[in-house]
């Protein structure tokens, strides 16, 4: 074998290996050890500590005693803040193979495009679409959201606009309800539409208002303004709310308008128990579903599905090979399905072998179990509000997510001085002008024990103040 050139491979495999399986018990410690290990502030000389020089060195020691203990935190049972997934011990497994594979999961014929295509197929199969429907991984529901409006776009006026462009179509609308998540308006901006075209409709009962929404969509059609989605959520951001599909299915039926459903996290509600099973009736009516699994099914970041009822129309609306891209009859050039022609990247990672190794380990009826359990946390710790004389419900909770005010003191002061002590993480948000202290349950490392720790040390705080 010649010695020309230079690698980057180790030198000696047999002391890589070693320290390699030194970095491996280090990274199970850190998952088995989750609950003793809640977020901390990053160390004052972290930065110094990872600044980039021109001296190459063995980083495996930096990884395991620098980095890895630096992380957000969200590993940890009560970590509630935003809705952060907590990750699973198998994610190590399937992250490990993934990176030895270094698969580019933009087309051709392998074993991680068959992958995907399975994960796909059950993604859909579960939130009830037809058996021909598509879909494809992404980097989470805000990436998602921009393929759902483009696919939407494209069943209104055809996919010549691919071509010719958007200045020769009227003005958009698309319809989101109060609190809806900000990546619409962000999808809407990327589409050359500006946030001006989404339309805020009022709550009823925590949902879309879909009286007003009807009324609005009458008020667009006559001042000439094309409504092009109506957006349901399943799972509101600030307080777990669902959208009654059923009802909006039937708006956009009338109107010849696509329906999309924002299921960041709300989808895995599809397998828990009754009632909160119930919460997505109507989903498998969507035009297009967006959904994160590195949320509540809590798969390590990244992992996002964008699913499409109509494979035809989700295909036409990204499908464009180069010549360097022929399909071939056989060989590695070979395949049916090529994910690039179903939105924006050619080269992609291997992002479902993480998914499809959750699923096939736990399987659906022990997710939908986690799912159930933090949905009755979330009660409890309702419950535990209600009863408390320091604190009040600031929305009653219908999933997994509990968002109440402190009588005494400010919330987002006793948000951080509970992150910083390491007991609980809350994050906060505004409902009526009022900020709150949120705490959205999406952990399958949560006990009720952990609800009760985590509202005793908020009225800790306020009996201090008091």
């Amino acid at each position: 074998m010649s010695s020309e050139g230079h690698r980057m491979d180790p030198e000696d495999w047999d002391a890589f290996r070693a320290s390699l399986h030194a970095t491996l018990d280090r990274c199970i410690d850190h998952v088995q050890d989750a609950r003793s290990r809640p977020w901390q502030p990053v160390p004052d000389d972290f930065d110094r500590a990872i600044a980039i020089t021109d001296s190459p060195r063995d980083v495996l020691t930096d990884l395991t005693d620098t980095i890895l203990p630096t992380s957000t935190g969200n590993t940890h049972p009560a970590f509630f803040g935003w809705v952060h997934g907590t990750g699973q011990a198998t994610g190590l497994a399937a992250e490990l193979v993934a990176a030895a594979m270094n698969s580019n999961c933009g087309g051709r014929d392998h074993g991680a495009i068959r992958i995907e295509q399975e994960v796909i197929r059950w993604l859909c199969a579960t939130a009830g679409l037809p058996q021909d429907a598509s879909g494809v991984l992404t980097t989470g529901t805000s990436q998602a959201t921009i393929y759902a409006l483009s696919a939407a776009r494209v069943a209104a006026f055809g996919a010549g606009i691919r071509e010719t462009g958007i200045a020769g179509l009227p003005p958009l609308r698309v319809y989101v309800a109060q609190g809806a998540h900000s990546c619409m308006r962000q999808a809407m901006q990327v589409l050359g539409h500006g946030s001006d075209s989404v339309q805020t409709v009022a709550l009823t009962n925590g949902a879309m208002d879909t009286q007003a929404l009807a009324a609005q969509i009458d008020r667009d059609i006559a001042a000439g303004i094309h409504p092009l989605a109506i957006v349901g959520t399943a799972g509101s951001v600030n307080t777990g709310t669902y959208d009654d599909f059923r009802a909006l299915a039937d708006l956009a039926q009338t109107h010849g308008t696509w329906l999309h459903i924002d299921a960041a996290f709300g989808y895995w509600s599809r397998l828990a128990e009754a009632p909160w099973r119930h919460l997505s009736d109507g989903m498998e009516l969507a035009n297009s579903i967006a959904l994160d699994a590195h949320k509540w099914l809590g798969v390590q970041y990244d992992c996002g599905a964008c699913l499409m009822r109509s494979s035809a129309v989700h295909r036409a609306t990204f499908a464009d090979r180069a010549e360097y891209l022929t399909q071939q009859r056989e060989g590695l050039a070979a395949g049916t399905w090529w994910p690039t022609d179903y939105g924006t990247e050619l080269s992609r990672g291997f992002r479902a072998l993480k998914l499809w190794t959750a699923l096939q380990t736990h399987g659906s009826a022990k997710i939908g179990q986690v799912i159930t359990d933090n949905c009755k946390q979330a009660a409890l710790m309702g419950a535990l509000v209600d009863a408390s004389p320091h604190l009040t419900l600031a929305a009653p909770v219908v999933s997994n997510l509990c968002v109440f005010t402190p009588k005494k003191g400010d919330a987002a002061q006793i948000a951080a001085a509970l992150q910083i002590s390491g007991e609980v993480v809350f994050s906060t948000t505004t409902l009526d002008g009022q900020t709150c202290l949120r705490a959205a349950i999406v952990n399958h490392r949560t006990t009720s024990d952990t609800i009760h720790a985590a509202i005793a040390a908020v009225e800790r705080l306020i009996d201090a103040e008091v």
